[in-house]
């Protein structure tokens, strides 16, 4: 901890109430007071624009340890194909508890017999898809950015949020990196970089109240540019998580101290920005397919041909475009059944992300994954993060669009065909993005999810991957959500 910094008890809740204070933070002690202190009064930190907490309870911490060493000493028991023991069951339960199945009628016999879901219908009622025996008093909502264009608030609980380190730390012991960290030390900073961004700070009540901070590295969120990387290095984080937009940001600082590994979600990570990273920082660099609907699904390893699934409760399908599976090691559409957050059963929940499965030494592996790229647009002189469009055009009622920028840099709008009463408003919105930049409206006419944001402007994928080419009206392809709770 930076030793200029001063105890203090007030600057970090400011604006409110003991019962809040308490609300986010319940077992918090003098440890965990001092780091929060730290990480808002720093005289280097950045614009903190929200307060989040833990919210864990005394007895939930050690459920939360206990869930940990179930995940490390539990790899996934079955092979593509074969339908493990525990999922049958779990349907029957899901129909049993959760509103949306139960008007289904009975359950199937089979798992292929049950039609799969899509993000469309979670963002219809997702109510309906919270079980009756959870407590309401205690549910989380995290609000997806909503890529496909189902923008999407998914159900949870603290419990839940907590669980996500497990699979951060299976997949973090895989590169040899056990986390450490403890009081007094920092160990996991999230980064986005974005016009608009959640920032908070907390600490971890499993790792000793060890500091986690959410910092926004958009210029506009810091009384200076310089204070970017004066503040990474003075909280030194053990572990360093973001997309690939914010973490070619980071590799851009000249930050002194590095972390013992970064972490790259929400969108695909390829491999020359990998290698950047892994360069620049001298540290693993872990791609984590993962979703908010699902959590940490799978990590990148090159040994075993794709991205090995690193939940025991998580079984995957591939499927056609019709519902059915695919043969073995055939590519399709991948579709989950089971998961950890207890909020919201999923059963043959289609993500809209592609791959073949197969199996792997260490369990099924995910091959040729095509899930999500992260795509920036040039306009008013400067790159914006595709996030920054999902703002601008929020407040109004699409059920879904498209973005694509040319190489000459002019841009297409895809709204749906009920939607376009909206294309002058939609333009609108993007105004003070692109400015006075022509913005042409045509009708998206495909019917499911479209591949969301695309680019044909050089600099575009920041990797140097190749971009796609422009979506040809009624030929878009699907898209798939981001994972805007990466906390490990």
């Amino acid at each position: 901890m930076d030793p200029r910094m001063k105890d203090g008890a007030g600057a970090w809740t400011a604006g409110e109430t003991a019962a809040q204070r308490r609300a986010r933070f319940p077992t918090l002690g003098q440890a965990g007071r001092r780091m929060l202190d730290f990480l808002r009064r720093h005289p280097h930190a950045p614009i903190y624009r929200n307060h989040s907490g833990n919210r864990l309870l005394a007895h939930e911490i050690g459920l939360v340890r206990a869930f940990e060493e179930e995940v490390a000493a539990t790899p996934p028991d079955w092979t593509p194909g074969r339908v493990p023991g525990w999922v049958m069951p779990f349907v029957a339960d899901a129909f049993a508890t959760v509103p949306f199945y139960r008007a289904l009628g009975s359950p199937p016999r089979r798992l292929d017999e049950l039609a799969p879901v899509a993000r469309a219908d979670l963002a219809a009622d997702v109510a309906r898809f919270v079980p009756d025996h959870v407590d309401t008093r205690r549910l989380l909502a995290f609000q997806t950015t909503g890529t496909t264009g189902h923008p999407l608030l998914v159900p949870s609980h603290p419990l839940v949020a907590a669980r996500y380190a497990a699979f951060h730390k299976r997949a973090l012991r895989r590169a040899g990196i056990v986390p450490n960290h403890g009081a007094g030390q920092v160990g996991v900073v999230l980064l986005g970089f974005q016009r608009r961004c959640f920032t908070y700070v907390s600490v971890s009540p499993t790792m000793g109240e060890s500091g986690l901070a959410k910092i926004n590295l958009h210029p506009a969120d810091w009384r200076h540019e310089d204070d970017r990387a004066r503040y990474l290095d003075a909280l030194a984080p053990e572990i360093v998580a973001g997309d690939p937009i914010s973490l070619r940001a980071y590799a851009a600082l000249p930050c002194r101290r590095a972390p013992r590994a970064i972490l790259s979600v929400s969108m695909a990570l390829h491999a020359g920005l990998r290698k950047l990273l892994e360069s620049r920082f001298g540290c693993p660099v872990l791609d984590i397919y993962s979703l908010n609907e699902v959590g940490p699904v799978a990590v990148h390893d090159e040994a075993a041909g794709g991205h090995l699934l690193l939940q025991p409760r998580l079984y995957v399908e591939i499927l056609d475009e019709r519902g059915r599976p695919v043969a073995p090691g055939e590519r399709g559409e991948i579709a989950v059944t089971g998961g950890f957050n207890f909020c919201l059963p999923l059963l043959r929940y289609r993500t809209g992300d592609h791959a073949a499965l197969v199996a792997g030494a260490e369990g099924p592996v995910l091959a040729g994954l095509c899930g999500r790229r992260p795509v920036r647009f040039f306009g008013r002189g400067q790159w914006w993060n595709n996030i920054d469009v999902t703002h601008a055009l929020r407040p109004l009622p699409l059920s879904h669009f498209t973005l694509y920028q040319a190489a000459d840099g002019s841009l297409l709008l895809g709204l749906a065909r009920e939607a376009m009463a909206y294309a002058a408003a939609a333009q609108g919105a993007l105004a003070p993005l692109f400015g006075e930049r022509e913005i042409a409206v045509r009708p998206i006419l495909a019917e499911d999810k479209v591949l969301q944001y695309s680019s044909d402007l050089p600099g575009a994928c920041q990797d140097g991957a190749p971009q796609p080419a422009a979506p040809a009206p009624g030929a878009c392809h699907t898209g798939a959500s981001t994972d805007g709770h990466a906390d490990p």
